[in-house]
């Protein structure tokens, strides 16, 4: 597979929707796969909170295999064989964009005094992206969970820039209970006294506070079925229980590994900025308070899914999406898949997803 890791410093300051700038914006991004002459099969791939641009390859921080392996490759349902992916790592993020940790114009990290972005925002800066590179028309624009809100927010913003918007796992809002689960996060790192007010880059990081937040994520990734199934009340040791606060059960040791791995990968004023950005996320009230007007201008053809053991974006998310855009008049096709493993289904091994997906962009 023709794969290249590049960056690129947009050539112009971003305006954002807070009303400032950021004066230099760097975008780090992956490409796999052979651009057509005329541009025609272009795929932006938009990646999740925690995700980034090594879609197909590997973490050059753990090592492990690109998030969307499975999904995106030569003869797989994201066909690198026929079209060209760009994965690009969105602003206020930690993998070579420009965040928080990336230095200011007074050669010191942003830090907290980097600006408050939107999922909009990480949408124009995509744009930047694709302008820079000449792709005037995408094929598609595909995303799950926070990248399903990046695909609609280029599909509301910016109708002309996709003929296909393929939405996996995602909504046009976050809810009260999810805007919840975020600051419980935040507020996790906020506390850790390692974060020094996010002035922490010349010293020891907030890991604590950050593998807290992740595990309280994580939990909301799941489904009860897949925790039941793969962990149940089983303890570390079967034979004792020590009565304190060690990790007895599996479950507890599982959260823990994950919390204590994220931090080896992720900054945590990147998720601070991040999760913030998400929960601003209202794309009917960017548009006069109607979800419908969102893409009243739009000539894309849509696809949602959804899956029924999740519960962060259940699928009456993806139907609230699927009426407006049957009210705008687009043509708009929606499946619930069933499967057991919960919001982070969507990266896992779901042939009826691979189907729907391959389907869909052919």
């Amino acid at each position: 597979m023709n794969t290249s890791s590049r960056s690129l410093v947009l050539p112009a300051a971003l305006p954002l929707d807070g009303g400032g700038v950021l004066p230099r914006v760097e975008i780090a991004y992956e490409t796999y796969g052979t651009l057509a002459e005329d541009g025609s099969n272009a795929i932006l791939l938009c990646h999740a909170l925690t995700g980034d641009q090594y879609v197909a390859s590997a973490h050059p921080l753990t090592g492990k295999p690109g998030w969307w392996e499975r999904m995106v490759g030569p003869g797989k349902p994201i066909d690198t064989d026929r079209f060209h992916v760009i994965c690009a790592n969105v602003i206020g993020s930690c993998m070579g964009s420009t965040g928080p940790a990336s230095l200011a114009d007074d050669g010191q990290p942003y830090a907290m005094r980097f600006p408050v972005i939107t999922i909009r925002d990480m949408v124009r800066a995509h744009v930047g992206l694709l302008d820079a590179l000449g792709v005037e028309r995408l094929h598609a624009v595909v995303g799950g969970s926070m990248g399903g809100m990046q695909a609609l927010s280029l599909a509301a913003n910016w109708p002309e820039r996709a003929e296909r918007v393929l939405v996996v796992a995602s909504t046009s809002r976050h809810s009260a209970q999810n805007i919840g689960f975020h600051e419980l996060g935040r507020q996790a790192i906020m506390a850790d006294p390692r974060w020094q007010g996010g002035d922490y880059y010349a010293g020891e990081t907030p890991d604590n506070g950050l593998a807290v937040a992740r595990m309280a994520a994580h939990i909301t990734y799941l489904s009860e079925e897949a925790l039941t199934a793969k962990f149940g009340r089983n303890l570390q040791d079967r034979e004792a229980k020590t009565f304190g606060f060690e990790a007895d059960f599996q479950v507890e040791s599982y959260l823990r590994y994950q919390g204590s791995g994220f931090t080896q990968r992720f900054d945590a004023n990147s998720y601070l900025y991040i999760t913030r950005a998400m929960d601003y996320f209202d794309l009917a009230e960017e548009h006069g308070g109607r979800l419908a007007d969102a893409f009243a201008n739009s000539a894309a053809r849509f696809c949602l899914v959804s899956f029924d053991s999740d519960w962060l974006y259940p699928t009456a998310e993806s139907r609230h999406v699927v009426h407006a855009l049957n009210a705008a008049g687009a043509p708009v096709s929606f499946v619930e898949l069933s499967a057991p493993h919960g919001h982070d289904s969507f990266l896992l091994d779901v042939p009826a997803l691979d189907r729907v997906v391959e389907g869909f962009l052919k």
